[in-house]
């Protein structure tokens, strides 16, 4: 097996020369290098970036996929770069049930025909739904997965480049700082005799000053040395910081693209909440126009003594409604009087009998009320056509 041994000798003399700093600076027994301020900011906001970008995608996935088994299951296809199977929604799997119980009870019944429109449009909420999250995945969530796997993950690499450049710095200082204080302590050593002198130079003193000799130039060496190292180190931790500030600085640019991808979340959010409300709006007024004999049964609760007690109903229209109080003041007040008002017509209304006035959604027409009439109904009249009209699907004009 071909290696470079002393590269390896190399490598393992740098790791343990900062193992030995890392160790001597927890213990406080040697100097540590500090990061200049700025730099120190820009580390502390690339962590909270990438701490706030986990929770906020944690939570995101959560509201999209409520189903911490489906979750599990999704992140197993896409770590195994297989294709997530597809399957129906919460909406779609209700929808598809009332389809088929309407289909049993019969589409030709009002009770099978209801169930049947409710089901197809649960399952267009179904459809909107998967839009929205497949919206969501592609425009918030893929940017935000991107930067902490990709982006991120170069700026901790960078910044471990830059704490052991750190570290092989402070290793360097230690070891100049060494070795001038065993240069001064070579200097300070004095000869005991002469250098000329025959005995001195047959005696133990001229070998220990030749040895001081040799001593004083080892460590001048080792000096020498030292210094050369510690430009050599003073240099390369420049440059690695320069490198981590660009990588931290392009933070700011992050947060830019985060912040479109936010603004496309919102706007997928809005396309989708109307699209539910306006399938729903119309859901409201198919089934509006159903028979009054089967559309008013949910309207009446059962008490003691086989009496049953009217609960007006309210409901909703495409725009934003009346004031409850308002709305009831101005019925009240029509049915005081003996006069006519005009009326704006909600939604659509089959009469369910030769009594009753069939209404077409945005019409207006004339309403009065009849002595001895259900306050829940007012007589309408349409040109020569007159008829009781439920007040629920009414808007009193000015």
């Amino acid at each position: 097996m071909d290696f470079n041994v002393k590269r390896l000798a190399a490598d393992a003399g740098t790791f343990l020369s900062r193992a030995v700093q890392f160790t001597e600076e927890k213990l406080g027994q040697a100097e540590k290098t500090e990061l200049d301020a700025h730099l120190e900011n820009l580390l502390s906001r690339a962590e909270c970036t990438k701490q706030w970008t986990e929770r906020i995608m944690k939570q995101t996935e959560v509201l999209l996929q409520p189903n911490p088994n489906v979750r599990i299951e999704e992140f197993l296809y896409e770590k195994l770069d297989k294709k997530v199977p597809t399957r129906m929604n919460n909406h779609e799997l209700l929808g598809q049930s009332m389809i088929d119980s309407g289909n049993e009870f019969g589409p030709g019944t009002a009770y099978g025909n209801a169930l049947i429109k409710c089901g197809e449009t649960q399952k267009q909420v179904g459809s909107a739904e998967r839009e929205f999250i497949q919206s969501s995945a592609n425009n918030f969530l893929t940017p935000f997965r991107n930067f902490l796997e990709g982006d991120f993950k170069t700026i901790l690499k960078e910044r471990k480049l830059l704490q052991n450049k750190r570290l092989d710095l402070d290793a360097a200082k230690t070891r100049l700082k060494k070795a001038r204080v065993a240069d001064a302590r070579a200097l300070s050593f004095n000869a005991t005799s002469p250098p000329g002198d025959v005995g001195y130079m047959a005696s133990f003193s001229y070998m220990v000053d030749l040895f001081h000799v040799k001593w004083l130039k080892m460590w001048a060496e080792e000096v020498t040395q030292a210094e050369q190292d510690l430009r050599i180190t003073q240099s390369e931790f420049d440059r690695q910081a320069e490198i981590t500030r660009l990588l931290l600085e392009g933070v700011s640019s992050t947060h830019a693209h985060h912040l479109r991808c936010l603004n496309d979340f919102v706007e997928a959010q809005t396309t989708y909440y109307a699209q539910c409300y306006q399938y729903m709006v119309d859901l409201q007024k198919q089934l509006g126009s159903f028979p009054s004999t089967f559309t008013s049964n949910n309207n009446q609760s059962s008490v003691s003594g086989g009496a049953s007690v009217s609960v007006p109903t309210i409901p909703v229209s495409a725009s934003l409604p009346a004031a409850p109080g308002r709305a009831s003041s101005a019925f009240n007040e029509l049915r005081s009087t003996s006069g006519s008002r005009k009326a704006r017509v909600l939604y659509d209304y089959d009469a369910a009998g030769s009594s009753e006035l069939s209404l077409l959604a945005d019409e207006v027409i004339l309403v009065n009320s009849v002595p001895g009439m259900d306050s829940d109904w007012l007589m309408g009249e349409r040109g020569n056509q007159k008829g009781k009209v439920p007040i629920t699907y009414l808007e009193l004009l000015n």
